[in-house]
């Protein structure tokens, strides 16, 4: 497959760029890279490892018309990644690209549009999905055990550490992130769409921004040179990361964009404490909250059934030893209780990059019968769930998914072709 990656920041430098390169050369070929800051375009070219032109992000076009990729690979910051997905499908391009898929109803929707006229493909990267623990917890949803499925509960917890590093950068804005309602949660609704396999119908939403930010007596623009680092809780030294120094500090001249901004910027906009109802086309009823300063990582969740109950907590980053191994806890109505351990898939993200990759590169047609693949739609609908959040958050008022876009929600999720 002849790619194009745009841009090189972390997840383009790292999952999508040196590691394709590694595990995957013989699947792949990189005929060209893109990103606005020079410095970063040739440190991710060596990095990577990479033999291919590279471009500024203002001659994107120009980069497609000499380099003829197939495909373009989109991890960009969220609030562009529908500029690049819809150009690269008007150039005759399909797209991969990393979640959220953007950042509210009308970008959402001129993505929808550009597929239907260009008839491209769009893959979304839920790696989520294809971790083993959460393909179990699907299998067993779907082989009736619980009956049928009436509610779930599930709550997220980012850690001092994980969750403060979203409001050191743009994520903690709305106006670029779309909030962590979108950029964060996306992943947990996507999650819950696949496994309810249904879609989103109305979101009831409350938030709000009671930790980072404003809500601190001092602040500095990021921690190097900070005159308050003895007694920030937050304080960070990034230059204790060669790779980091590399791709940001090294270039920051040329762009301004600092990787160790402070957590205490009065410019944070996004909620820190977020919760939402959602109701479901086919009557399933979700509960979900997120915390992004708990003291360790990880989630609880609940799935009830006429017949029974699911139940999960992931330890994903926490200060004490773990297991290897993840644990499902499955309870009948009447009946027993059954604990399934469920090793740790090799590689980030439970395991999900790995199955991701090699489903997207190495064997594209095989059988899907976890229906773990996932197109625009798929990524539209997780975004729309995060936007009516928190939408109601700031109105009071539920919010209905059919008014935010022109799809309708449908009782039975579709599956990607």
């Amino acid at each position: 497959m002849r790619v194009a990656l745009v841009v090189t920041g972390v997840r383009g430098n790292s999952m999508w760029g040196r590691s394709l390169v590694r595990e995957d050369s013989d699947a792949v070929n990189f005929v060209g890279l893109c990103d606005s800051n020079p410095g970063r375009r040739a440190c991710a070219k060596q990095y990577s490892g990479v033999d291919c032109p590279t471009y500024d992000a203002a001659d994107f076009d120009r980069m497609i018309q000499e380099q003829q990729p197939q495909t373009v690979i989109v991890t960009t910051k969220d609030s562009t990644h529908h500029e690049y997905i819809v150009r690269a499908m008007e150039l005759g391009c399909d797209v991969i690209t990393e979640k959220p898929l953007t950042t509210d109803e009308h970008k959402a929707q001129a993505i929808l549009d550009a597929a239907e006229r260009t008839g491209r493909k769009v893959t979304v990267t839920f790696n989520y999905r294809y971790s083993p623990h959460r393909q179990r917890m699907k299998e067993i949803l779907m082989s009736g055990r619980l009956g049928k499925l009436t509610s779930v509960d599930f709550h997220w917890y980012l850690d001092t550490s994980h969750g403060a590093d979203y409001f050191r950068r743009w994520h903690g804005k709305i106006s670029e992130s779309g909030s962590l309602f979108v950029h964060k949660a996306t992943h947990h609704y996507d999650l819950l769409n696949w496994w309810i396999d249904s879609e989103p119908e109305s979101v009831y939403g409350l938030a709000d921004l009671e930790y980072y930010g404003a809500n601190n007596p001092y602040r500095h623009t990021n921690c190097r040179g900070c005159p308050h680092a003895n007694q920030c809780p937050h304080f960070w030294d990034i230059t204790r990361s060669p790779s980091l120094v590399s791709l940001y500090v090294d270039h920051e001249h040329h762009d301004g964009y600092l990787r160790d901004g402070c957590v205490w910027d009065t410019a944070i906009d996004s909620p820190d404490k977020m919760s939402a109802m959602i109701r479901y086309a086919n009557g399933v009823d979700v509960n979900w909250s997120c915390t992004t300063y708990s003291p360790y990582e990880g989630y609880r969740i609940a799935f009830n059934g006429t017949k029974g109950r699911m139940d999960a907590w992931i330890k994903e980053r926490q200060p004490w030893e773990e297991p290897r191994h993840d644990e499902i806890r499955v309870t009948d109505n009447f009946g027993d209780t059954e604990v399934i351990t469920i090793p740790h898939g090799g590689g980030g993200h439970g395991g999900g990059d790995t199955r991701l990759k090699d489903r997207i590169f190495r064997d594209p047609t095989a059988p899907d019968p976890y229906h773990q693949a996932a197109n625009e739609r798929d990524g539209v609908m997780s975004v729309l769930v995060g936007v009516a959040a928190l939408k109601s958050s700031q109105s009071g008022q539920p919010v209905r998914i059919a008014d935010l876009s022109s799809l309708t929600p449908l009782e039975v999720r579709p599956k990607a072709v």
